[in-house]
């Protein structure tokens, strides 16, 4: 499945984080909760999500993204 496939390119890219993605190829929306996100903009942050998952787009396995990067304070707590 493409969204196991994002999952784990990011989680490998970007030490620590926590990923969920929703969609098919075609539609992907990804949130990504990081330390490693601290004190960088939101450019930079979406920065560093589509270096992880630029192989997928470049072939053409993912066509559009929407995605979500937070710090853990940023994050909306659940419970």
């Amino acid at each position: 499945m493409i969204e196991r496939d994002v999952e784990a390119l990011i989680a490998a890219a970007i030490v620590g984080a926590r990923v969920t993605a929703r969609g098919d190829d075609h539609r992907m929306e990804i949130q990504v909760v990081a330390d490693a996100f601290a004190g960088l903009s939101r450019v930079k942050k979406q920065q560093l999500v589509y270096a992880a998952i630029a192989e997928l787009i470049a072939d053409g396995r993912l066509h559009a993204v929407s995605i979500q990067a937070l710090t853990p304070a940023e994050a909306p707590q659940t419970r």
